[in-house]
């Protein structure tokens, strides 16, 4: 639900620089992540060791999945710590390197132009002043769990932590549009941001939204999540939040929005992030002449935060067995868990309802009856009854994985 907000305590008031963040410090990166820890990934297609590092700005101990650009995933654990996903540990994912690593917030300018009666150029003075708004939601990318696709596929071979859920803070979009006058017949509206491509002829990253789903009331410019002003690694000054889309359309460092009087067909529309227009946007590896739409809608998923994989769990004892759960495009109506691979399935308690976007915790116990292996399992059903399979989807860009996960353990 999208509760009023009070921006005041968020209003910049000097020049936002990011300590280290300068060109010395980003070349040194690789360096500085070389020397520090190794998380073990359970990636079918490895590599199974990936580095920790807490070299970048603003971020704690982060998966080192790419230097430049930056894609920085958040170690599991996190997830088991509560419902919201702490800002130093939120996930990052950048698709170019060039990268603005400070932002002048008095000269900073929001633009929304295109086909609209009145053209505007926003200050964040501007922009603060408009109602705020407050909204929990999961950003995810289209990408996340890529890893463990069989065939293996091209991309950031993420595990689970290409992630985060957040109390996002800021404006509604519909508000900024209104304030511009979009046109009678005006389509779609384009995003952009301040980011830009290594090499002129690569193209700028933009997304778009249909007008209806611009306006709807929901989708919003934040300027702060989790109480914080946002990290600049995350999208520092604003952020366009798309509840209950993939991360794709959630576009950083955003500075001009552009409505539109015919539908975009720019790069990241036309020919990126496409997913196959079958049942859980599933093909067979090598199946070619399959119609592609652009991604969108996130599915529901579920995970075991509190048992890693491989651990040992006491026979003859009760277990607790906790994790998170979203509902991808609504919220959670009920999750279930396994405790024997799928045998059998016991409904889960579900914590505190934040928001149909967010988090939602689980509990649930095991008691095992004698030592050996077991298979651990959990099920998430939205509110539109929507389940997860319980076989794994495929597509060549690795996108939109939601199949029942299974965590193998031993008993005794």
């Amino acid at each position: 639900m999208m509760q009023p907000a009070h921006p005041s305590r968020f209003l910049p008031t000097r020049r936002h620089v990011i300590a280290g963040a300068s060109a010395v410090a980003l070349a040194s990166l690789s360096r500085r992540a070389a020397a520090g820890m190794f998380v073990d990934l359970p990636l079918p297609g490895g590599p199974d060791s990936r580095q920790i590092t807490t070299a970048f700005p603003q971020k704690g101990a982060m998966i080192l999945q790419r230097t430049r650009p930056p894609l920085l995933e958040t170690p599991f654990e996190v997830f088991d710590q509560g419902v919201f996903t702490p800002n130093d540990r939120f996930f990052v994912r950048w698709h170019w390197a060039v990268i603005p690593t400070e932002i002048d917030v008095a000269s900073f300018r929001l633009a929304v132009r295109g086909y609209v009666n009145t053209p505007l150029s926003l200050s964040l003075d501007d922009i603060l002043k408009l109602p705020a708004v407050e909204l929990a939601a999961v950003n995810q990318c289209s990408g996340n769990s890529r890893g463990y696709f069989q065939p293996r596929v091209a991309g950031g071979e993420w595990s689970h932590g290409a992630m985060g859920n957040a109390r996002w803070r800021g404006v509604r979009l519909k508000d900024v549009l209104d304030r511009a006058g979009v046109k009678a017949g005006a389509v779609q509206v384009r995003f952009n941001g301040l980011d830009e491509p290594v090499v002129a002829e690569a193209p700028d990253f933009m997304k778009s939204l249909d007008i209806d789903h611009a306006r709807d009331g929901e989708v919003m410019l934040a300027y702060a999540m989790n109480g914080e002003q946002l990290p600049l690694l995350n999208g520092f000054p604003l952020r366009l939040i798309v509840p209950g889309w993939y991360s794709t359309y959630w576009v950083k460092m955003l500075n001009d929005i552009e409505v539109l009087s015919q539908p975009d067909t720019n790069y990241w529309t036309a020919t990126a992030y496409r997913i196959p227009d079958t049942p859980h946007a599933n093909v067979d590896p090598g199946q070619t002449g399959v119609r592609t739409v652009p991604i969108n809608r996130m599915v529901p998923r579920s995970f075991i935060t509190n048992v890693k994989p491989g651990a040992t769990l006491p026979a003859a004892a009760v277990t607790e067995v906790r994790g998170i759960a979203f509902g991808g495009d609504t919220g959670v109506a009920r999750v279930d868990f396994s405790p024997d691979g799928g045998a059998s399935w016991q409904q889960a308690e579900l914590g505190d309802d934040q928001g149909k976007y967010g988090f939602r915790q689980w509990l649930s116990r095991i008691a095992a009856p004698k030592k050996g292996d077991a298979v651990l399992m959990v099920r998430c059903t939205n509110r539109d009854g929507v389940a997860q399979p319980d076989t794994p989807n495929w597509n060549p860009n690795g996108f939109m994985r939601n199949v029942v996960e299974a965590t193998k353990v031993a008993i005794g």
